[in-house]
């Protein structure tokens, strides 16, 4: 299981939004290429980055900053926030990021998401983004929900060349209460398609539990900008020597 520690940017610095609202972002660093240099150095080759900004206004923002990091330490992103249309991914993918995170756009308009997976060039390099509050998927920055459910939406996209799901429990996102392992371990066991989990991991034994899961990978933010995970031992506990990859 990969270990994607997360740089969340809102006006050019890393925060964390406490439940996805933007009037209770955590401030931690002004510098994100320092904060990605510090995760390299750790040992991660994984970086999940989320552009607030976009998110909310429906446009990416932050990809020069996202494409200096990549420049500066080499490591592969996973990026989301704002991205609703073909432009935004190839721009994303011609910035050098590993894999694009399509939210909003591909619960809104399904038949487009379908189209856009299936086209060639994008196979394996885009991730749908799932998140939930309450068991029900939100959408445009997490300030809409939906009737829908992940593991409605993970057994529709089965056999679609996705590159993973990406799994957000809203009501652990920040908040450092364990992550929603119930409700990661259910889609997990439905979904064809990697999936990764995103929210609320707190500790090292939140790591070992959703190593057991058969995840493709987990997401950690907070935590670690608090120091109630070390990132060396998280991806040692994960079972990846991320840093000879």
């Amino acid at each position: 299981m990969d270990v994607l520690p997360a740089i969340d940017l809102l006006d050019g610095k890393c925060v964390r939004l406490i439940q996805g609202r933007y009037d209770r972002a955590i401030e931690y660093e002004d510098d994100p290429l320092a904060v990605a240099a510090r995760f390299r150095a750790a040992g991660a080759t994984w970086l999940h980055v989320v552009d607030l900004e976009g998110a909310r206004n429906g446009r990416i923002v932050n990809i020069p900053t996202v494409q200096r990091i990549i420049e500066t330490t080499g490591m592969r992103v996973q990026f989301g926030g704002g991205i609703r249309g073909e432009a935004a991914i190839d721009a994303a993918l011609a910035a050098g990021i590993e894999r694009v995170i399509v939210g909003t756009r591909a619960l809104e308009d399904c038949h487009w998401f379908r189209a856009t997976v299936h086209e060639p060039k994008y196979a394996h390099r885009i991730a749908l983004g799932l998140d939930a509050r309450l068991g029900h998927l939100a959408v445009r920055g997490w300030t809409r929900e939906t009737e829908r459910t992940a593991s409605e939406l993970a057994l529709i996209v089965a056999d679609w060349p996705l590159a993973t799901i990406v799994y957000t429990d809203i009501g652990r996102d920040g908040l450092l209460l364990g992550p929603n392992l119930e409700a990661v371990r259910a889609l997990a066991s439905v979904s064809s398609v990697p999936v990764i989990a995103s929210g609320g991991v707190t500790n090292l034994e939140d790591i070992r539990r959703l190593a057991t899961l058969n995840l493709a990978g987990a997401v950690v933010g907070r935590a670690i900008y608090e120091g109630t995970l070390d990132l060396v031992s998280a991806l040692r506990a994960a079972g990846s020597d991320q840093s000879d990859t």
